[in-house]
């Protein structure tokens, strides 16, 4: 059994935004269940951890909310397999086995994109120059491959970084008053609402994308 301290040095390498009011907020949430000592402290189990990674790699790699990540594993602790909801994940140990990191020759081969794409990409600020890249960069990369197929360069989407921060803005000015109440997991629920906003502006964005494609139709 392990205190919450051992768990952050578990999982902070690979989530640097892990802090013990986030591990509080899961628990409020009813997402993971620690066990607790007669003097009130939490213990985690091995299991509990790996739930932990799980439910955190869903939110940052599928962009999932909270509530759609609990109805998925409530589903899989009723014995189900369901499918991680928006992606072509099956199972939980698909997600279980870790964030895979590229290299820069790993993801120019796993993607089929050539260095001066790649390097395009980056000062076009659709992609964060790094030595290691994970999963995200992988699949914009494999994007940006596709749509140079029709002619589409990333010096073409400039302007989706600015719309990018411009949204980010907008989530940032409507959780301005809940940012100002201090609660102990104030932080996680502010990423959580901050989710939340943004799934929902993605809704709204693609609806007019597609309200606007149904007018090419002849």
């Amino acid at each position: 059994m392990l205190s919450i301290g051992q768990v952050l040095a578990l999982l902070s390498p690979e989530f640097t935004d892990i802090s013990p009011s986030k591990l509080r907020f899961l628990e409020e949430r009813g997402l993971v269940s620690p066990a607790r000592t007669q003097s009130g402290y939490r213990k985690f189990s091995q299991g509990d951890v790996e739930r932990l990674r799980l439910i955190l790699a869903m939110q940052r790699d599928c962009y999932l909310p909270l509530n759609v990540i609990k109805q998925y594993l409530f589903e899989v602790d009723a014995g189900l397999n369901p499918a991680v909801p928006g992606t072509t994940m099956a199972t939980v140990p698909s997600m279980l086995n870790g964030a895979r990191r590229y290299s820069r020759d790993d993801v120019l081969r796993e993607s089929g994109a050539s260095p001066t794409l790649l390097n395009d990409a980056v000062s076009a600020s659709l992609i964060a120059a790094s030595e290691t890249y994970g999963e995200e960069t992988l699949a914009v990369l494999k994007a940006l491959v596709d749509l140079q197929k029709v002619a589409i360069e990333p010096r073409h989407l400039r302007g989706f970084r600015a719309a990018a921060e411009r949204e980010v803005g907008l989530i940032e000015s409507a959780l301005m008053p809940e940012s100002r109440r201090n609660k102990v997991s104030s932080r996680a629920q502010l990423a959580e609402r901050a989710s939340e906003i943004a799934a929902q502006l993605e809704v709204v964005r693609t609806s007019l994308i597609r309200s606007a494609l149904g007018k090419l139709a002849p």
